[in-house]
């Protein structure tokens, strides 16, 4: 009875999961519309609103768990700190560029640095880690550097737009892998950390004339308010839901929000995606494909 009991409640505890994991891999999905919402307000601006209202949400739960001291831990030793400020640096690259891409009709090609993502983590850890790929993760590694190369030649030019986007993420994820610091503790650190240069960023565009705040457009500064819990909801969501269910499955679920990203840059946005476009795509898919069944074996 207690055995099935047990089994029931684990049951319970994974469907909860894999609920929420599917809530933010979709959040993640159409955050390009809301970015887009937010234009033309500049890529910067909306980055430091979106840092500055995560943080006071970030800290303000932390507080209401009584789990803010996890941020006075991590900010008082130095190699958490330091690892917290590089971390920090580069998601702070990454949301610039997002948003900056989303305000150039570039949602399609941003999705693209979401898809090859997980194949820039593996290429990390052989790297830096020294860790050693299995052959399908080589063979996946291949397909999407193939598709990369294709879209290069075609197009006469790096898309740097995902590449940046890939890399820099995948180095944050590298870096938080490295820190021992919960995730909603460590994103209040890195975002405290960061507030003070978008506080002097937004004060600057103020006394230039060019911030939100003195064009006194109510519903945008809810709009970037809410910016900020659209970036803390689904990471925690994201937290909650991978320690409940088996991370190979975390892996499958991931491609949801480059895949609701590409259809709305396709069907919505009405950007190009051409049969030469789509070419480049598929090798990349391809590529993801293998890297996820290999995972769910290897899992």
């Amino acid at each position: 009875m207690d055995q099935e009991r047990a089994e029931l409640d684990h049951d319970r505890e994974a469907a909860r999961g894999l609920t929420a994991l599917a809530c933010a891999f979709t959040t993640w999905g159409v955050l390009p519309l809301f970015i887009r919402a937010l234009h033309p307000t500049p890529a910067l601006q909306i980055t430091a609103h979106r840092m500055l209202f995560c943080c006071v949400l970030v800290l303000g739960f932390l507080r209401a768990r009584g789990a803010q001291s996890e941020v006075s831990a991590a900010l008082i030793d130095a190699g958490v700190r330091r690892r917290l400020i590089a971390s920090s640096l580069l998601i702070s690259m990454n949301w610039i560029g997002f948003v900056w891409a989303i305000g150039q009709n570039r949602v399609v090609e941003a999705s693209l640095g979401y898809y090859i993502n997980p194949l820039v983590n593996v290429l990390l850890g052989v790297v830096v880690l020294g860790e050693r790929l299995r052959r399908q993760q080589w063979l996946a590694v291949g397909f999407a550097a193939a598709g990369v190369s294709y879209l290069t030649w075609q197009a006469g030019a790096l898309p740097w737009i995902a590449l940046m986007l890939a890399l820099s993420f995948g180095g944050y994820g590298l870096l938080r892998k490295t820190v021992g610091v919960d995730a909603m503790a460590g994103l209040g650190t890195e975002t405290l950390l960061t507030s003070p240069i978008a506080i002097a960023y937004l004060v600057y565009c103020e006394l230039q004339g060019d911030g939100a705040f003195l064009k006194g457009d109510v519903g945008m500064l809810l709009m970037l308010a809410l910016s900020g819990l659209l970036t803390a909801l689904p990471l925690w969501l994201f937290s909650y839901g991978a320690r409940r269910v088996p991370y190979s499955t975390v892996g499958l679920l991931q491609y949801i929000g480059p895949t609701i990203s590409l259809a709305l840059g396709v069907l919505v946005l009405h950007e190009p995606f051409g049969a030469t476009r789509a070419v480049g795509f598929v090798f990349i898919w391809i590529g993801c494909l293998i890297y996820a069944i290999d995972s769910f074996r290897a899992r």
